[in-house]
């Protein structure tokens, strides 16, 4: 009997286990079942809008003297000084380099050697001729006589006349070998040292005016029909972050000898204190050949980058945050072009106050 009653109340206990252990499964399984209400996340949102734009040419370039001079010798000697250095600034007309003169000295000898023997022959046949003449006037020369002491003279004075021109050329050299600056700026360049062997037409220094800069672009074949005289650019000095206008003032007609590449200067309507020669600039002008295109313009703090992918969120119908994948094109300023992707009128999320990220609820502020 007792043995009975046990086992009774132990199959009682089992059940009341099983009932407690079911309904707490039941309250689980009713929990997980609730959806997780999740807070929407403040935005701001802007609105794609299309723009025309035209399309452009950019080219690189770089900034140089208009004016530029590089001093030469005419003549082959030692150098034998070199007066300024890089840096330096020069006036028009000043000497900048000495060429040694010791052979035009010992040439200079020779030839005054040479002016006095042709004085000399000439003196002997003035006398020649002056004592023919008379001789013929009192009819004890013949006419031959007085022909050939005629032909002496002239003879002699064209020798002179010989001498004193070489002498003039060796005078000359000698002016050369003092080299004189063409232009007043400053050295920029120097090409040889004192004690080097100048040869006529080598460069020996280059001189900038820096009165006035100019960009200078190589433009390819493929596009140098779209570049016209006068034609307004814009050129962007990278190193100052600056814009400054300007035109087409020289078209080169030949690419023979710059690699199929036509030189083109452009001059500018300002010229800032801060701009040197030697600066690199991107030349941008307007396609006149093309359509205009349509495109949208999105801030650059609005753009999602993960990588090498570059997007953007998107709000869509039910006001949840969708990461839309773009392709982007050029920029300007805090402003990018978005060349796929986007549609217009489609509204983006400029900024949260919360973490992003696919399906999140947003709301705008």
């Amino acid at each position: 009997m007792h043995k009975y009653t046990m086992n009774k109340m132990t199959k009682i206990l089992l059940l009341l286990v099983l009932v407690v252990l079911g309904t707490s499964c039941n309250n689980t399984e009713e929990k997980s079942n609730t959806p997780i209400q999740e807070d929407p996340v403040k935005v701001q949102i802007g609105q794609s809008s299309s723009t025309q734009q035209d399309e452009f040419i950019e080219v690189s370039g770089m900034l140089e003297a208009a004016d530029v001079a590089r001093v030469s010798t005419r003549m082959m000697g030692f150098i034998e000084n070199i007066r300024y250095d890089v840096g330096d600034k020069v006036r028009k007309g000043q000497v900048l380099v000495n060429i040694n003169t010791a052979d035009l000295q010992a040439q200079l000898a020779r030839v005054e050697a040479n002016i006095a023997e042709a004085k000399a022959a000439q003196e002997s046949a003035q006398l020649d001729y002056d004592r023919f003449k008379n001789l013929y006037e009192s009819n004890s020369a013949t006419k031959k006589e007085l022909e050939n002491v005629t032909t002496q003279l002239k003879m002699a004075d064209s020798r002179v006349l010989a001498a004193q021109e070489a002498k003039k050329e060796v005078e000359v050299q000698f002016a050369y070998a003092n080299i004189k600056s063409p232009i007043s700026g400053t050295v920029v360049q120097k090409m040889a040292n004192g004690g080097d062997m100048a040869s006529p037409g080598m460069p020996i220094l280059e001189i900038e005016s820096g009165n006035d800069l100019e960009a200078v672009a190589r433009i390819p074949e493929s596009q140098i029909a779209k570049i016209k005289m006068n034609k307004p650019v814009d050129v962007m000095i990278k190193s100052l972050n600056r814009t400054i206008a300007g035109k087409v003032t020289e078209i080169a007609p030949s690419a023979k000898y710059t690699g199929g590449q036509y030189l083109v200067k452009i001059s500018l309507k300002e010229q800032p204190k801060e701009i040197k020669s030697g600066m690199y600039a991107t030349i941008k002008l307007e396609d006149d050949g093309s359509k205009s295109l349509e495109t949208f313009m999105i801030p650059e703090s609005a753009i999602v980058r993960q990588g090498q992918l570059t997007g953007v969120y998107v709000v869509n119908d039910s006001n949840k945050a969708l990461l839309r994948w773009l392709r982007l094109g050029s920029s300007s300023g805090d402003m990018v072009e978005v060349l796929s992707g986007l549609t217009s009128d489609e509204q983006y999320i400029l900024s949260a106050e919360g973490k992003l990220y696919n399906g999140v609820p947003v709301i705008t502020q």
